[in-house]
Protein backbone atom coordinates (compact mmCIF):
# COMPACT_ATOMS: atom_id res chain seq x y z
CA UNK A 1 0.00 0.00 0.00
CA UNK A 2 1.22 3.51 -0.80
CA UNK A 3 1.25 5.75 2.26
CA UNK A 4 1.44 9.33 1.03
CA UNK A 5 2.07 12.40 3.16
CA UNK A 6 0.35 15.34 1.46
CA UNK A 7 0.94 18.90 2.63
CA UNK A 8 1.08 22.56 1.70
CA UNK A 9 4.17 24.11 3.31
CA UNK A 10 5.75 27.52 3.59
CA UNK A 11 9.28 28.15 2.35
CA UNK A 12 10.49 27.82 5.94
CA UNK A 13 8.79 24.44 6.49
CA UNK A 14 5.59 25.30 8.33
CA UNK A 15 2.15 23.80 7.67
CA UNK A 16 0.25 26.26 9.91
CA UNK A 17 0.80 29.43 11.90
CA UNK A 18 -0.54 27.77 15.05
CA UNK A 19 -2.19 24.41 15.95
CA UNK A 20 -5.76 25.76 15.71
CA UNK A 21 -5.41 27.60 12.39
CA UNK A 22 -8.00 26.94 9.71
CA UNK A 23 -5.85 26.87 6.58
CA UNK A 24 -7.05 29.43 4.06
CA UNK A 25 -3.71 30.33 2.48
CA UNK A 26 -3.13 27.06 0.60
CA UNK A 27 -3.48 27.27 -3.18
CA UNK A 28 -3.65 23.49 -3.69
CA UNK A 29 -7.00 22.61 -2.09
CA UNK A 30 -8.56 21.55 -5.43
CA UNK A 31 -5.60 19.28 -6.17
CA UNK A 32 -5.75 17.91 -2.60
CA UNK A 33 -9.42 17.04 -3.09
CA UNK A 34 -8.82 15.40 -6.47
CA UNK A 35 -5.89 13.32 -5.19
CA UNK A 36 -7.42 12.16 -1.91
CA UNK A 37 -11.00 11.52 -3.08
CA UNK A 38 -11.95 7.88 -2.53
CA UNK A 39 -9.01 7.09 -0.25
CA UNK A 40 -8.55 7.02 3.53
CA UNK A 41 -7.22 10.27 4.97
CA UNK A 42 -5.35 10.07 8.27
CA UNK A 43 -4.91 13.22 10.35
CA UNK A 44 -4.34 14.23 13.92
CA UNK A 45 -7.20 15.33 16.14
CA UNK A 46 -6.12 18.99 16.11
CA UNK A 47 -5.96 19.03 12.32
CA UNK A 48 -9.39 17.43 12.09
CA UNK A 49 -10.83 20.03 14.48
CA UNK A 50 -9.52 22.85 12.25
CA UNK A 51 -11.29 21.67 9.11
CA UNK A 52 -14.52 23.56 8.59
CA UNK A 53 -15.78 21.86 5.44
CA UNK A 54 -16.69 18.19 5.48
CA UNK A 55 -14.27 16.01 3.56
CA UNK A 56 -16.85 14.05 1.58
CA UNK A 57 -15.83 10.96 -0.34
CA UNK A 58 -13.03 9.96 2.02
CA UNK A 59 -12.77 7.81 5.10
CA UNK A 60 -11.39 10.15 7.76
CA UNK A 61 -9.23 8.44 10.36
CA UNK A 62 -8.33 10.61 13.34
CA UNK A 63 -4.95 9.68 14.75
CA UNK A 64 -4.51 10.16 18.50
CA UNK A 65 -1.15 10.30 20.25
CA UNK A 66 -1.70 6.94 21.95
CA UNK A 67 -2.46 5.25 18.59
CA UNK A 68 0.15 3.23 16.72
CA UNK A 69 0.56 3.95 13.00
CA UNK A 70 1.22 0.28 12.26
CA UNK A 71 -2.14 -0.73 13.78
CA UNK A 72 -4.07 1.88 11.79
CA UNK A 73 -2.36 0.98 8.51
CA UNK A 74 -2.95 -2.75 9.09
CA UNK A 75 -6.71 -2.19 9.23
CA UNK A 76 -6.83 -0.48 5.83
CA UNK A 77 -7.77 -2.44 2.71
CA UNK A 78 -6.83 0.01 -0.04
CA UNK A 79 -4.07 0.56 -2.59
CA UNK A 80 -3.16 3.91 -1.02
CA UNK A 81 -3.93 6.24 1.85
CA UNK A 82 -2.97 9.81 2.67
CA UNK A 83 -1.46 11.35 5.79
CA UNK A 84 -2.50 14.99 6.25
CA UNK A 85 -0.84 15.93 9.54
CA UNK A 86 -0.27 17.85 11.69
CA UNK A 87 3.37 17.83 12.55
CA UNK A 88 3.21 15.23 15.31
CA UNK A 89 1.11 12.86 13.20
CA UNK A 90 3.47 13.31 10.25
CA UNK A 91 6.42 12.49 12.51
CA UNK A 92 4.75 9.32 13.82
CA UNK A 93 4.11 8.03 10.27
CA UNK A 94 7.50 8.94 8.76
CA UNK A 95 8.86 5.37 8.79
CA UNK A 96 5.74 4.08 7.00
CA UNK A 97 5.65 6.69 4.23
CA UNK A 98 6.20 5.61 0.63
CA UNK A 99 5.67 9.07 -0.92
CA UNK A 100 5.66 12.80 -0.13
CA UNK A 101 3.39 15.20 -2.05
CA UNK A 102 4.59 18.66 -1.02
CA UNK A 103 3.35 22.01 -2.28
CA UNK A 104 5.71 24.81 -1.21
CA UNK A 105 4.04 28.24 -1.08
CA UNK A 106 5.79 31.61 -1.44
CA UNK A 107 5.33 32.47 2.22
CA UNK A 108 7.48 32.60 5.35
CA UNK A 109 5.79 32.30 8.76
CA UNK A 110 8.91 32.37 10.96
CA UNK A 111 7.14 30.22 13.55
CA UNK A 112 4.24 27.80 13.74
CA UNK A 113 3.56 24.11 13.19
CA UNK A 114 6.41 22.39 11.36
CA UNK A 115 5.88 19.67 8.76
CA UNK A 116 7.54 17.30 11.26
CA UNK A 117 7.51 18.42 14.89
CA UNK A 118 9.63 15.54 16.17
CA UNK A 119 13.16 14.70 15.14
CA UNK A 120 13.07 12.29 12.19
CA UNK A 121 15.54 10.18 10.27
CA UNK A 122 16.34 11.87 6.95
CA UNK A 123 14.58 9.97 4.16
CA UNK A 124 16.12 9.52 0.71
CA UNK A 125 13.78 11.13 -1.81
CA UNK A 126 13.40 10.50 -5.53
CA UNK A 127 11.49 13.18 -7.48
CA UNK A 128 8.77 11.48 -9.54
CA UNK A 129 6.57 14.33 -10.78
CA UNK A 130 5.96 18.08 -10.61
CA UNK A 131 2.36 19.27 -11.01
CA UNK A 132 1.40 22.90 -11.60
CA UNK A 133 -0.91 24.39 -8.96
CA UNK A 134 -0.67 28.12 -9.74
CA UNK A 135 1.93 28.87 -12.42
CA UNK A 136 1.55 32.65 -12.10
CA UNK A 137 2.54 32.48 -8.41
CA UNK A 138 5.15 29.77 -9.01
CA UNK A 139 3.32 27.14 -6.98
CA UNK A 140 3.86 23.50 -7.89
CA UNK A 141 3.33 20.20 -6.12
CA UNK A 142 6.45 18.06 -5.89
CA UNK A 143 5.84 14.34 -5.70
CA UNK A 144 8.62 12.26 -4.21
CA UNK A 145 9.03 8.54 -3.76
CA UNK A 146 10.79 7.57 -0.57
CA UNK A 147 13.55 5.04 -1.25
Amino acid sequence: MDVILIAAVTQDGFIARHPKETITWSQDLNLFKKQTLGYPLIMGSRTRACIKDELKGREIIVFHRKDKPKDILKRLNTKKCFIAGGGKTNSKFISYLTHLFLTPHPMIFGKGVRLFTDEIKEPELLLEEILPVNKERGIYQYQYKIK
